[in-house]
């Protein structure tokens, strides 16, 4: 029987195992931790029986995933859950923007700028099915879909700083602002406005969903769904060379490509391997989970009923912070996400005690401390905030990578989204995801389509790697 491995069972190792199992092969996932997921995972870390998320929390690209979507993974337990309000964006004088699933009820409350956002979004929600099967493959591929991926294009490949300019008000660009920033990259530079149309365009498609119970609920769908074909899972097994990967016909790494230059050595082609060393990192995560005694105090009633809040200010504030954490400057006021899952799934708190999940963007290998900053960024919109939280668990970049060698230096998605590595990562090939040694493939958030927890890039890979397969079996014929 044709075998398989996969090291890492993160949500992309785990699509791979499950798309090799489905097409007959026997296929053994090895985990360095404990327990399995990756970013993708849940734990109580404060106060017993309050859930956070690890890492990943919404999930508008997980449910709107073109290869997620086929699993029917709702009968291995997954439910996704939504808030009232996906998205809210404070601002200092007291308003907000609030973005909802229905492109309507978020243009409404923008005033001169809900046309305008209609327009910028409204083809793109309505295309998104379509457009996600082209964009979410290596870059490569003849499109499936040119007219939908046409209009995309032009838009994508703007500055966010450029694409600002088409709001009016300071409430509709602040509002694109917190959507561009989940690139990590400055907004001052080309394809920056690619992530936030498409975080906008999938929102409106499918909205901004948690999974109840955790985010560790995909993965252990995942997981259910691949021992359902045959596929098993051993923790605890950590890979640093390819004498500990068992003998199979095809390997799939879940690992940055450093990590995979780590296992395989000078097996890989030279060539490969300076690309390899000279992929980006992007920007860190510095995290806290608070649980907190009730509701956070927001001056605007509309972010508590938000699962997602960002926090930065205006367009402006946002971009030169996201402009200084790229220079390896720290800034006084860094962009902020805030996670109210508990909002959309209540399962996740006890009694009064509810979780709340906060990031920081933060330099690469950042080594201070941005707990007060963060803090400071949420009294700011939400005076009277430190009088509620009962217990805080802080996570630095270093401890990130510490939970997850994939976080080098605290980037949780998996490299800079610079104007190359936004679409062509880990390296310039048409097979992105082969590392030129024969049968070994890497299927991390560094391959196409990059960040979130919607198995892309492992589908992507295990689709090289049965081709090749099959290459094998026809040449042995």
């Amino acid at each position: 029987m044709t075998t398989a491995v996969v090291v890492g069972s993160g949500p992309n190792g785990l699509a791979a195992a499950v798309r090799l199992a489905r097409a007959g092969v026997d296929v053994h996932v090895l985990e360095a931790a404990d327990t399995i997921g990756g970013g993708t995972r849940s734990a109580e870390m404060t106060v017993p029986g309050v859930t956070h998320d690890l890492c990943s929390a919404f999930h508008p690209m997980g449910a709107g995933s073109p290869y997620l979507r086929t699993l029917d993974l709702e009968r291995y337990g997954l439910r996704w859950q939504l808030a009232d309000i996906d998205c809210a964006h404070p601002l200092d004088n007291g308003d907000a923007g609030s973005i909802h699933r229905s492109i309507e009820a978020t243009a409404d409350g923008l005033g001169v700028d809900g046309v305008r956002w209609n327009r910028m979004f409204g083809d793109l929600a309505r295309n998104f099915d379509v457009l996600a099967a082209d964009l979410m493959r290596p870059i490569a591929n003849v499109p499936r879909h040119p007219l939908a991926l046409a209009a995309f294009g032009p838009r994508a490949l703007l500055p966010a700083t450029v694409s600002a300019k088409w709001w009016r008000t300071d409430k509709a660009r602040a509002m694109f602002g917190g959507l561009a920033a989940h690139a990590y990259y400055r907004l001052d530079r080309p394809a920056t406005s690619a992530v936030g149309l498409m975080l906008a365009a999938s929102g409106h498609r499918y909205g901004w969903p948690v999974a109840e119970g955790g985010s560790g609920a995909i993965t252990q769908a995942l997981a259910s769904m691949l021992a359902d074909h045959g596929g098993k899972i051993d923790t605890g097994v950590r890979v640093r060379t390819a004498s500990d990967i068992p003998r199979s016909d095809v390997v799939l790494l879940d690992t940055s490509p450093r990590g995979a230059l780590d296992i395989y050595g000078d097996a890989v082609p030279s060539r490969i391997a300076r690309s390899y060393r000279k992929f980006r990192r992007a920007p860190a995560a510095f995290k806290i989970d608070f649980a907190i005694d009730g509701h956070v105090p927001w001056t605007n009633a509309a972010c508590g009923r938000a699962g997602t809040v960002h926090l930065g200010g205006s367009f402006e504030q946002i971009a030169a912070s996201e402009k200084a954490i790229n220079l390896g400057v720290m800034p006084d006021r860094p962009f902020v996400l805030v996670g109210q899952q508990y909002v959309a799934d209540p399962t996740r708190s006890a009694g009064s005690i509810n979780p709340l999940y906060a990031y920081a963007h933060v330099p690469n290998g950042f080594t201070g401390n941005a707990t007060e900053a963060i803090i400071a960024q949420i009294e700011r919109f939400a005076p009277g905030f430190r009088d509620i939280v009962v217990a805080t668990v802080v996570t630095s970049p270093a401890e990130l990578e510490a939970s997850n060698p994939n976080y080098l230096g605290g980037d949780i998605i998996g490299g800079a989204n610079t104007e190359l590595q936004v679409v062509l990562r880990p390296r310039i090939a048409l097979d992105p995801y082969s590392i030129g040694v024969p049968g070994v493939y890497l299927c991390s958030a560094s391959t196409p389509p990059g960040a979130g927890a919607h198995g892309m890039c492992g589908y992507n890979a295990a689709e090289s790697a049965l081709r090749y397969l099959r290459r094998q079996k026809k040449d042995v014929g």
